[in-house]
């Protein structure tokens, strides 16, 4: 089996998670070069190691860069710090003013709060960014590479957080709003009650487009071991709790030789695992990907586990 429906062209967010050390990246990598040959993709990391240059061999950086070899494949590596502090700049005195109306801080005390990071944020940050870029609309195709598992929950889960932080403040406004309108009579909504406004539009957008099958999918990566079944059993799990169901898994390092004594007893040992994998997820469409001898780095080898991935498809 190949992976299927990700050339429809109302699809437009394809993200990969799994257990670190199954080949997400490449996987994703893979999958963004193959839908680039007809569609203009951008390929995002959202995984603090960064591992798509390594995997393309290429630098990619927290901007915007065409791939080399590539005509309409874009990458980038989204840094959390860099996204917040861009955040921080663009809306700094909607912010700087939600903390003199709401709170008893001193001025000293509202610059310190506004330096200090917020517990989560990096992941709202991250899925803000990538909603940015879709919304632009400059690309047909959004492939974001996901950090393990944990990682990737908590970015499916960055909009119920946002959305806790933006009750809150919005209570804290409540009290202000009733001050200035027992005294003057009367409250024009201010940037800072836009600003949260839009983070709230964007909560919506997000939770729109995730639970959305036509526009997003999820697709889990898995080798044949025990734990990784396991922890992808249980990401699927989460992932339901927000309405995410995915319909194909990746089945990646299948050993598939049999040219040698410990190709054979790795090919025996990793049976009863694919047959767990297509037992457990007998709901998925199944892609099984052979163990490659070489690291998948560039883009000769990216090109060999698309031709896996897709078959024939995607090729004019």
């Amino acid at each position: 089996m190949t992976l299927t429906g990700l050339e429809n062209s109302d699809l437009k967010l394809i993200i990969f998670g799994g257990k670190g050390g199954v080949g997400k990246t490449s996987c994703a990598v893979a999958t963004a070069l193959a839908l680039s040959e007809n569609f203009k993709t951008l390929l995002i990391s959202t995984d603090p190691a960064h591992s798509v240059s390594d995997c393309l061999d290429q630098q990619i950086g927290y901007k915007v860069v065409k791939v080399d070899g590539t005509s309409n494949l874009s990458a980038i590596e989204v840094v959390a710090d860099e996204a917040l502090a861009t955040f921080k700049t663009a809306h700094q005195s909607e912010l700087k003013k939600l903390l003199e109306t709401s709170t008893n801080l001193d001025s000293d005390d509202i610059e310190d709060m506004l330096t200090l990071s917020i517990p989560g944020i990096d992941e709202i940050m991250s899925f803000k960014t990538i909603i940015d870029f879709i919304e632009e609309g400059q690309y047909d195709k959004y492939i974001v590479d996901t950090a393990p598992t944990g990682h990737a929950l908590r970015l499916i889960s960055s909009p119920k957080l946002l959305d806790a932080w933006i009750k809150v403040a919005s209570k804290m406004r409540w009290k202000y709003r009733y001050m200035v309108t027992s005294f003057s009579g009367s409250y024009e909504i201010d940037e800072v009650d836009k600003l949260l406004l839009n983070l709230k539009k964007t909560v919506k957008r997000i939770e729109n487009i995730l639970k959305d099958k036509t526009k997003c999918e999820f697709i889990p990566v898995c080798i044949p071991e025990s734990m990784a079944i396991s922890e992808t059993g249980r990401l699927l799990a989460d992932l339901s709790k927000f309405e995410i169901i995915p319909r194909q898994i990746i089945a990646n390092n299948v050993m598939s030789s049999e040219d040698c004594s410990f190709c054979k007893r790795r090919k025996a040992g990793q049976l009863k695992y694919i047959q767990e994998i297509s037992d457990v997820f007998n709901q998925l469409n199944k892609v099984e990907v052979p163990m490659f001898a070489e690291e998948i780095k560039g883009l000769q080898s990216l090109i060999q586990l698309r031709t896996y991935l897709f078959g024939d498809q995607l090729i004019n």
